[in-house]
């Protein structure tokens, strides 16, 4: 949503708060949380003009004319709008849709870091990706991937050149750098990692920090290196130590992690100061936000733990701004600030029933009221999978022996892997997976370059009685990643992805279990939420109950490549030792 400049209003909102001229809304009848003064004042009216706020007060009738709309809000609260620091848009669902759950959910606010898009199409993916959030009627800010590549030595996922990096800066609502994962890319001194970081910070852009795993000089070193934010802490000495040093800490309640059991009890224990926290989800998949919701839920949640509702909803409002140094145009309920505004019945379950963003009505009595348009797809975006038919043939790893001692990798949870052996039998010539040892062949897939490489090798703990299970969505590499059982479902799983352009599917025996289709750039669906929804439901519970070993099969394939996370990783290019570094042998000759 484009914004007003205040240069440009302040005769229009001075105008109209001394009376000289008329509002176009006034909410009267409020109970304003305050979110700068620590407390809820009550009967108070709020004057807006155009998109922003001209008077907050006892008294606006001096601001009414013949064409001001009046609305009595009956002493609901009213709150700045939910901010999202720090969310991974480009999964699942189509911004457009992704924007009525968030409004619905008071969330008026996303900053947005598509790592994943421009992981499969470079600055191409990220310029389109920024068009298609322009225009939806709440705010979207990017900030260009700093994550990609994860390990130049083994990363092949497509990222922005140090031009690109330029341009895409200069796109509308771009406004700085996403997460620095790879901190030892900055306390190593990597010239384009350090480049980049310099031309950021000369053009005033925030940069977001991933300091999972840094601690004293190198953490030091990093935040020295002009990033100032992280989202990884996972409990409250890691809070601390960022906090010591400056940094401001997204505090996570995602579909990935939920850190606030962990945190906030501490945070109000020791009276730590709030004004450097926020809440973020660093992305939250369909059923998450069914269930729970977004930002809402970070309020309800730290409520539940001891918090004060006025901090929690200055910690998910004003805290965010003051971050990326927007606080003269966000963050509260004020005169000059654009009108984004949460009408809340009460403060026990953060409900909103009204939602105006920049003065616009978009949520009435709970519903969407505003006509959200999605965006036209372009064909090249739905045509990402560059891959060839597969036979089962591909994925046998040959052998004259009777058995071989192999390298498998081993789910110690759906995230984290270690490497292993097993003693595997051979037959027909082939190295095979086991289900008696729970051993499975995995495959990654080139599906970005055409190139028609790929790795077969080994995964131990999956548990599921399935053919195979794949996913076209790997963290950060976009590999098509595929674990089987045998390897006539593999290749059926890797040609029915393919002609679906992309998704999740499972499969036994030639014929599909469950399946999500996600043909925009193999990441994201086209369809509405409530069609994805039981989708994605499906996707999970059914390989549950097939056996499987863990509440969340669909994050296996989606890490399995993740070459920030230890021990043992697979991308089409072979399998890596993360720590030491190096390629590994499947089979050990």
């Amino acid at each position: 949503m484009k914004a007003t400049h205040l240069a440009s209003m302040i005769s229009t909102l001075n105008s109209v708060a001394m009376g000289e001229s008329h509002a176009d809304i006034v909410l009267k009848n409020c109970k304003l949380v305050n979110v700068y003064t620590r407390e809820i004042i009550p009967d108070t009216h709020v004057a807006i003009k155009k998109d922003r706020i001209a008077y907050v007060g006892k008294d606006a009738t001096h601001t009414v004319g013949k064409k001001t709309a009046v609305i009595d809000l009956e002493n609901k609260y009213i709150a700045p709008g939910f901010v999202d620091p720090h969310i991974h848009i480009d999964q699942y669902l189509i911004p457009s849709e992704l924007a009525k759950k968030s409004l619905l959910c008071g969330t008026t606010a996303l900053f947005s870091d598509p790592i994943d898009i421009v992981s499969v199409c470079g600055y191409r993916g990220f310029h389109e990706f920024v068009k298609m959030t322009n225009n939806l009627p709440l705010r979207v800010f990017h900030v260009i991937p700093g994550g990609l590549p994860v390990d130049r030595k083994f990363s092949h996922a497509k990222t922005m050149s140090a031009t690109e990096q330029k341009k895409a800066f200069n796109l509308e609502n771009v406004v700085g750098l996403g997460e620095v994962f790879s901190w030892t890319k900055v306390t190593t001194r990597d010239p384009y990692t350090i480049q980049t970081l310099s031309t950021i910070l000369k053009n005033d852009g925030i940069i977001n920090g991933h300091t999972a795993g840094a601690s004293d000089k190198k953490l030091n070193a990093y935040i020295a290196s002009g990033i100032f934010s992280c989202h990884e802490p996972i409990d409250y000495d890691q809070l601390m130590e960022r906090l010591r040093l400056g940094m401001w800490v997204m505090m996570r309640e995602g579909s990935i992690r939920r850190d606030l059991d962990k945190i906030i009890p501490n945070v109000l224990s020791h009276k730590t100061y709030f004004d450097r926290l926020m809440f973020c989800t660093d992305g939250v998949t369909p059923k998450d936000i069914a269930e729970f919701g977004l930002i809402d839920h970070c309020i309800r949640k730290a409520t539940t733990l001891g918090m004060d509702v006025i901090d929690a909803i200055t910690i998910a409002s004003k805290n965010c701004y003051e971050y990326y140094g927007m606080s003269k145009d966000c963050g509260g309920i004020a005169p000059g600030k654009l009108a984004d505004i949460v009408v809340l019945d009460n403060l026990e379950n953060i409900k909103p029933n009204k939602v105006f963003v920049g003065g616009r009505l978009v949520i009435a009595h709970g519903n969407l009221v505003s006509k959200i348009t999605t965006s036209t797809i372009p064909n090249w975006l739905t045509k990402t999978m560059k891959t060839r038919k597969f036979t089962e043939k591909d994925f046998i790893i040959k052998s004259r022996n009777n058995s071989e001692q192999a390298l498998v990798i081993k789910l110690d949870t759906e995230i984290i892997t270690r490497k292993d052996q097993e003693e595997l039998e051979v037959r027909d010539g082939n190295v095979t997976a086991s289900q008696e040892k729970d051993v499975w062949k995995v495959v990654a897939i080139d599906r970005t370059y055409g190139s028609g490489k790929y790795t077969t090798a080994f995964l131990k703990n999956f548990g599921a009685n399935i053919g195979a299970f794949g996913c076209t969505q790997s963290f950060h590499e976009n590999d098509m990643m595929i674990i089987g059982s045998n390897e006539k479902d593999i290749a059926f799983v890797a040609n029915n992805l393919t002609k679906m352009g992309g998704g999740m599917l499972a499969a036994k025996n030639g014929n599909i279990i469950c399946k999500l289709d996600l043909p925009v750039a193999g990441l994201i669906s086209k369809a509405s939420f409530e069609k994805i929804l039981p989708e994605y439901e499906a996707i999970d519970s059914k390989i549950v109950d097939a056996g499987c070993k863990f509440k969340n099969p669909h994050l296996i394939p989606l890490f399995l490549p993740f070459l920030a996370l230890p021990e043992i990783r697979i991308l089409y290019s072979g399998v890596v030792d993360v720590k030491n570094r190096t390629y590994l042998k499947v089979i050990n000759r």
